[in-house]
């Protein structure tokens, strides 16, 4: 049975210099699901993704995340989305001062967490992206891959039903890229979250069987599934 996690029902945006980026969007997307967002630079395809975890909000139409109208939360009510859902972003913004064990746990200690918790997930999320072994390197010492994965780990530590990833790979490159895709797809299947991902990277989106939704000057053209694993070891 299908389980809907988030829906767009006319979504339409538009910016204060009158710029319309998004037109009459329509999507539903179920619980457990990973989906590519893809279009060329200025589509409309980030536009949408901040929409999710609202970095913007709709002009007109209703955009429903985890149960949440995004459009009606106001500015001081966006914490209650952001607990529900993970968001990684293309820049790590990883405390520089912390190590990964530190960064990752910081997430649930700014909730009042109990310390043996706290313990218990980081250690558990951190064995998931391949990064146990790292836990007292500080940021300056991981590579951009490593990097990465800590963000990762932090936006799951809270055990999220839904992680919006916004061009994740943008700054890493191709070998790199696809590790990531690894450990997101190991997220996806190992915790049942659903994954949307925005990215313009065409050589991720073939390699792996995943849904994908194609935006063209704000409008959504296609909406399928890609093509088999051309590497099973994604």
């Amino acid at each position: 049975m299908f389980v809907e996690i988030i829906r767009a029902m006319n979504v339409e945006k538009q910016y204060k210099n009158g710029v319309t980026a998004l037109y009459n969007i329509n999507l539903s997307i179920n619980k457990g699901e990973f989906v590519f967002v893809i279009g060329a630079s200025g589509s409309g395809k980030s536009t949408l993704i901040k929409m999710m975890y609202r970095e913007e909000k709709p002009t007109s139409g209703q955009i429903i995340v985890g149960g949440i109208n995004v459009g009606k939360l106001r500015n001081g009510k966006v914490y209650k989305l952001r607990r529900k859902i993970g968001v990684v972003f293309q820049d790590y913004k990883l405390l520089p001062k912390l190590n990964v064990y530190e960064n990752v746990a910081f997430a649930l200690e700014v909730i009042g967490m109990q310390k043996s918790e706290i313990r218990n997930r980081v250690i558990k999320v951190l064995k998931l992206v391949g990064l146990k072994e790292k836990v007292k390197s500080y940021p300056d010492q991981l590579s951009g891959g490593e990097q990465q994965r800590v963000v990762i780990a932090r936006a799951i530590v809270n055990d999220p039903k839904i992680l919006i990833c916004d061009e994740p790979t943008g700054n890493l490159d191709p070998k790199t890229s696809l590790e990531i895709m690894k450990v997101l797809n190991n997220v996806n299947r190992k915790l049942g979250t659903t994954i949307v991902m925005a990215t313009h990277d065409r050589e991720i989106v073939e390699k792996m069987k995943k849904r994908v939704i194609y935006i063209d000057k704000g409008h959504i053209v296609k909406d399928y599934i890609e093509g088999t694993f051309k590497n099973e070891s994604i």
